[in-house]
């Protein structure tokens, strides 16, 4: 280890910066975040600078250097392209005992700044000694999208709470519980929703009365299937789950971001096979909660949009357990963009109606006048046991028997597949679909040759053909 990684206090206290340009500006800016006084010398400042200078926002001390300019910093850093001019400041400050830093200049170092992602008063510092400082900078922004934006107000909640926390909790062990519950439980649910007061609440309940904070239901979108739709936010949650609940439509690539230690359960429910009926699976969600638990339910696409997410939100509710939901990427957003085809299109939909082909027995029949009309999609979730009724009845309703149709399998997967053909064709085309499948009609379908970018496998049906080969 060529450098001892620290953070060094500069608030209130003066450093001395070589230079008035571009390099030298982002350096100022950094220190006068960390509320140092700027002392900058250079024979002249960039606009900037000029007028933070104009303003007193910092010093500028002089237009040359000199060594006595070193006696009364804590320290310096040279950002000029001066190569003899910051070999001096570089020995003037070693004799000085300064901690200098030479832009650019890793040999004349003798501290370094980091790549930093900033979540004030939280801070992660990344560093490759100098190195590959382009490298720290990309492992910065990996860093910075896993880490939410309300760490740095939840960091100052818990220091405000830590004098209490010593009262009730008397040993190093016991307050270390105390806070990794509070940072994966509700506390910091609450706070990532942005309600302060209920989070404070929920810290003074578990201190006066542990365990009585209680656990909650988060509800998440995965996506339909490509690991880098998840969102960002569903990523940050399935990371603290102490259980999981998934569905057959979760994609393995998706469970693996899933906390390691988290339980994981599957609830999926596949047409012709073993299911777990849907009041089961509300029961066992509002019992791991009520355990205190941290329990994700995590759902193939988006969670309101033909997941039932709505159904086991009201059993919720119902319980009294507290729940939050999480948007995803629904399957006829995702699979219809990597298959290209788009949902609208000036010259060919002016509107797109999302479809369920399965519905409970005693629900009222498709309105399908409507569903039939030109120029607009129809996205049909869960609809290949039900093509054959779909292609008859749209025909029958109006719908030409030539509009085009696509039978996206796996969508948005390395395995995925897109058949196409048209409205009379479609049963045929359903049947050879692996699951699961999502159908698109509509003449947007006929811009999937033009607009197609995914690497996937392409079937199309000729309007003559009674044989769908997908090969």
């Amino acid at each position: 280890m060529d450098y001892l990684p620290i953070f060094a206090a500069v608030k209130d206290r003066p450093v001395l910066v070589i230079g008035g340009g571009e390099i030298a500006a982002r350096k100022i800016t950094f220190l006068r975040r960390a509320g140092a006084h700027v002392q900058v010398v250079a024979q002249q400042l960039e606009p900037h600078l000029q007028q933070l200078a104009d303003e007193h926002a910092i010093h500028w001390l002089a237009t040359a250097f000199d060594e006595s300019q070193l006696d009364a910093v804590f320290l310096v850093i040279a950002a000029t392209d001066d190569a003899a001019l910051n070999r001096r400041v570089f020995d003037a400050a070693n004799a000085r005992h300064r901690l200098v830093n030479v832009v650019d200049d890793q040999p004349l170092c003798s501290f370094i700044f980091p790549s930093i992602v900033d979540r004030s008063p939280l801070l992660v510092a990344i560093s490759s000694g100098g190195n590959a400082p382009v490298l720290a900078r990309l492992l910065r922004e990996k860093i910075e999208a896993l880490l939410p934006g309300n760490l740095g107000r939840m960091a100052e909640v818990a220091g405000r709470w830590r004098t209490r926390i010593k009262a009730f909790r008397r040993t190093t062990d016991e307050r270390r519980r105390f806070w990794e519950s509070a940072f994966r439980g509700r506390f910091a649910s609450l706070m990532a929703a942005g309600d302060e007061p209920a989070a404070e609440k929920t810290l003074e309940a578990e201190l006066q009365r542990p365990g009585s904070s209680g656990g909650e239901i988060i509800l998440v979108g995965a996506g339909p299937g490509d690991a880098g739709l998840l969102t960002l936010r569903g990523l940050q949650v399935i990371q603290q789950a102490d259980v999981v609940f998934y569905d057959h439509l979760v994609s393995d690539e998706v469970l693996e971001l899933t906390r390691r230690d988290a339980q994981k359960i599957c609830v999926g429910k596949r047409a012709g096979a073993h299911s777990v009926a849907q009041h089961d699976t509300n029961r066992m969600l509002v019992e791991a909660a009520h355990e205190g638990k941290t329990v994700v339910r995590l759902k193939g696409g988006d969670p309101f949009i033909f997941g039932r997410g709505g159904e086991e939100l009201q059993a919720a509710a119902a319980a009294g357990v507290p729940f939050q939901v999480v948007p995803g990427v629904t399957a006829a957003s995702g699979a219809t963009a990597y298959a290209g085809i788009p949902l609208t299109h000036r010259d060919f939909a002016q509107s797109v109606t999302f479809v369920t082909g399965h519905y409970k027995a005693d629900s009222a029949p498709f309105d399908w006048a409507q569903l039939a009309q030109s120029r607009q999609t129809l996205a049909i979730y869960m609809g290949t046991m039900k093509a054959a009724e779909i292609s008859a009845q749209l025909i029958a309703y109006g719908r030409e028997k030539t509009t085009p149709v696509a039978v996206i399998s796996r969508g948005t997967r390395a395995d995925q597949q897109v058949a196409t053909g048209t409205l009379e064709q479609l049963e045929e085309l359903a049947k050879a679909a692996p699951m699961p499948a999502l159908l698109v009609v509509g003449e947007v379908v006929g811009l999937h040759r033009e607009l197609a970018w995914f690497q996937h496998t392409t079937a199309t049906a000729a309007f003559d053909a009674s044989v769908i080969n997908l090969a």
